[in-house]
């Protein structure tokens, strides 16, 4: 007799085949600690709707059409609504997201952390590769002789004390989980949605009071990449921490299960740290001019 006939006694094989009773099913699907996810159809409808949104994105460029991009985005959004509906639903279900469950969901987010970091760097590359050796078309000088740069003690200094503040309250809001103190949960999660609103709204302000456009030039794009990317980033966080205050509210994490609380601010640390590193480098290192 095998070993899986003797964890399976009931196994009929009398006729060449196997043939297992609903306990012997429920044995096997135990016999390890993930979670095989149900059939779904938010992979085939991303897809769709990546290719949709590409074809057209490239016919706005072109002044050809434009529905055809705002049809591919609307199927985006609603993909990412659906499929994290999902999730969220798979975390809530009692014996779903296991301890390897969770680990792995953190390590997927770490990973994805790591490759936004890569997705930065090749902005901080481009803007250092021409600040570093101003050529003639910058006037041999960095920023370039036609460009104004912001104060970087004026409206960035000022996000840049909102960023840090949201850092610290959504740090107590998970400590505040971990002691299962909801309120303070809330509190915290409260301030640091309003602070990312606050952050916006100022760099829309920037924004609108800039003395030079994306064509006007390797600092322009440089700047408005790195930082209006940023800006969305920002935005997304804040979605993201507004979707874990309500699920805060309707008591779905635990001090030993939030997991989604923990992706939320880990990705709102990793938005901090970035702006640091452009309040820096772009906004304060790149003020005076480099003769």
């Amino acid at each position: 007799m095998t070993n899986f006939e003797k964890d399976f006694p009931s196994i009929d094989n009398s006729k060449g085949g196997w043939k297992l009773e609903q306990e012997d099913l429920a044995t096997l699907s135990t016999k390890h600690p993930f979670h095989i996810v149900d059939p779904s159809p938010w992979p085939f409808v991303g897809g769709l709707a990546s290719m949709v949104l590409a074809i057209g994105g490239v016919l706005a460029m072109h002044n050809i059409d434009k529905k055809v991009f705002l049809v591919g985005f609307f199927m985006l959004l609603l993909t990412l609504v659906g499929w994290w509906r999902d999730v969220i639903r798979e975390g809530n279900t009692p014996g779903v997201h296991t301890e390897a469950v969770q680990r792995g969901l953190r390590v997927g987010m770490l990973l994805f952390i790591c490759s936004e970091i890569m997705f930065f760097s090749a902005f901080f590359w481009a803007y250092f590769n021409a600040a570093l050796d101003p050529t003639e078309a910058t006037g041999h000088v960095w920023p370039p002789k036609n460009i104004v740069p912001f104060d970087p003690f004026h409206l960035p200094y000022f996000n840049t004390l909102v960023l840090l503040l949201s850092g610290t309250t959504i740090t107590w809001a998970h400590h505040a989980l971990l002691e299962n103190n909801k309120k303070d949960v809330l509190r915290g999660l409260g301030i640091t949605i309003c602070l990312g609103i606050l952050f916006t709204t100022v760099q829309a302000i920037e924004y609108g009071h800039a003395a030079f456009s994306i064509k006007d030039g390797i600092y322009p794009s440089t700047f408005y990449m790195a930082t209006g990317f940023h800006g969305f980033h920002v935005i997304v966080g804040t979605l993201f921490l507004i979707v874990s205050w309500f699920r805060a509210y309707r008591s779905e994490f635990t001090p030993d299960h939030h997991v989604g609380f923990e992706a939320a601010a880990w990705y709102w640390h990793f938005v901090d740290v970035v702006w640091l590193f452009l309040f820096v480098s772009i906004y304060w290192w790149g003020y005076v001019p480099l003769q």
